[in-house]
């Protein structure tokens, strides 16, 4: 009879233990997936943020160099802006801009760069029939250029305007090349000072980022 009384007992037992170890079991299974989506969105955001900026790596400095060296096939070789035009007509380069620009977030140092790509393209779409050099040159510049601007802005999304820089880009279109008629002269002058734009946007790209 003891040991009938006492079988009712050790099934609790046992019932109790199964409890227990399910609860073990539940408890750990929903520490795992919240491991397991933790990783996986650190996975996908560093993954998304390398494709985003795959471009700086691979891509950044040889469109770059095309530019460059296309700015150097338009150079003028046979007429030069005079002293008196260049005296007149300068605007001065945006020094303290790009002083700035450098101590800034990496992500605002290439909306600085996108910045002077975009403002440089709506320059070369003013009218260029007569400086010296082929309308093929400037459309091959400019295709690298875009490239070149989208790729980057793809990196940072949208951003906020330079208010100064556009303005300064303002005064090479009014105070150069509309005061000067659009002439050869004046869009020398233009392709020397973006000549320098690229090649200062370049070192700034690359310059030792600072915490976004």
């Amino acid at each position: 009879m003891r040991c009938c009384r006492s079988a009712p007992s050790e099934h609790q037992d046992t019932s109790d233990h199964s409890l227990i170890y399910t609860k073990e079991i539940s408890n750990f299974l929903k520490m795992l997936n919240r491991i397991f989506f933790a990783l996986l969105f650190v996975s996908l955001y560093s993954s998304g943020s390398s494709l985003n900026c795959r471009w700086m790596q691979d891509k950044f400095k040889e469109h770059n160099e095309q530019m460059l060296d296309l700015l150097d096939t338009m150079a003028n070789n046979s007429t030069n802006a005079t002293e008196d035009s260049e005296g007149e007509n300068t605007v001065a380069f945006p020094h303290k801009l790009y002083s700035h620009a450098s101590s800034a977030s990496a992500t605002d140092k290439l909306a600085f760069v996108v910045q002077i790509l975009e403002e440089t393209a709506a320059l070369f779409e003013e009218d260029h029939s007569a400086a010296p050099w082929e309308d093929s040159t400037v459309d091959a510049f400019l295709i690298v250029l875009n490239r070149q601007a989208d790729e980057l802005s793809s990196c940072i999304g949208s951003h906020k305007k330079n208010t100064k820089l556009h303005m300064y880009f303002k005064r090479l279109s009014g105070h150069i090349l509309k005061k000067m008629g659009h002439s050869a002269e004046a869009w020398e002058m233009i392709r020397t000072e973006i000549e320098f734009h690229v090649m200062r946007a370049h070192q700034l790209a690359l310059s030792p980022r600072t915490a976004n």
